[in-house]
């Protein structure tokens, strides 16, 4: 799954902001678990730095950001700056939750790297990092 390691992918699952539902989170980290994926969940109400040091702490390979508050604009640009300022430009970002398409363009442009939208299936996630996780040693 790694390519030259054994190591499995190291997922980071993180709800930034004041969203308080997480069972989309949860599902997902339980859902990627089962694909042989090593997943962090960092739980409820994060602050970007909160969840960048996380992921630097845990030397992950992806940062999945889960986020239904409409805050998505100002929050996800905040934690790519973040993980750029602290050399983790390797590590993989994407976002799930309810996210407007038009606002897609510009999330991407920020730096996250795919938007899952509502009816996502777990398999869809999984493929996509497989396919996108730069190798890191």
């Amino acid at each position: 799954m790694r390519g030259m390691t054994d190591r499995p992918i190291k997922v980071l699952i993180a709800k930034p902001g004041l969203d308080g539902h997480d069972r989309g989170a949860k599902v997902l980290a339980r859902g990627l678990r089962d694909e042989g994926f090593e997943v962090v969940y960092t739980g409820l109400r994060q602050t970007p730095d909160m969840i960048v040091t996380a992921a630097l702490q845990e030397d992950v390979d992806v940062v999945g950001l889960s986020i239904l508050s409409g805050a998505h604009m100002t929050l996800l640009p905040k934690i790519c700056a973040l993980m750029r300022e602290r050399g983790m430009d390797d590590v993989l970002v994407t976002a799930g939750g309810i996210i407007p398409d038009q606002d897609v363009p510009d999330l991407k442009r920020a730096g996250v790297a795919a938007v899952f939208g509502p009816g996502t299936t777990i398999a869809q996630v999984a493929d996509f990092l497989r396919a996108n996780v730069r190798p890191r040693d």
